[in-house]
């Protein structure tokens, strides 16, 4: 077995060129089971028009596609935002070993918070689980972001 080490700061990366395309700063990286990052993409639903182009999602496609595969067993997601429901929900299609996630999301999280989706007899994969990675910078860079928005 390998030693652990964080992409964290990879995802963190993400969230600010997000932030710097005037995307809510979320990043997300997933990990091969050899350690090698597949994937890395922040949030572009402004950019793309698109809902659904939340950073875990399009992590989670190019990674399927580099693969082959709707399914990336014993992957790792890191994204700098606890995931919301749709996110959450990819994640477990995409049967992904473990979730590393930073700051949590009372108001629109799915993991912690809100739905919950792994907790539900209807979900099918229930990764690992480990939050608060990088979640002080993460949540920083969240409040800074929308605190620009507000003034």
């Amino acid at each position: 077995m390998s030693e652990f080490r964080s992409h964290m700061d990879q995802a963190l990366d993400e969230a600010r060129a997000a932030a710097a395309r005037g995307e809510v700063p979320v990043g997300a990286v997933v990990v091969a089971p050899d350690g090698r990052v597949v994937a890395a993409a922040g949030n572009r639903t402004r950019e793309l028009n698109d809902p659904t182009a939340h950073a875990e999602v399009l992590a989670l496609r190019t990674a399927c596609a580099l693969v082959g595969s709707e399914r990336l067993p014993d992957h790792d997601l890191y994204v700098t935002l606890e995931p919301c429901p749709m996110c959450a929900a990819a994640i477990s299609f995409a049967r992904i070993g473990r979730l590393y996630y930073g700051a949590e999301d009372p108001k629109s999280g799915g993991v912690a918070h809100g739905a919950r989706v792994f907790a539900h007899a209807q979900c099918h994969h229930v990764p690992e689980v480990y939050d608060g990675i990088g979640a002080e910078e993460a949540a920083r860079l969240l409040q800074e972001f929308f605190a620009g928005r507000r003034g």
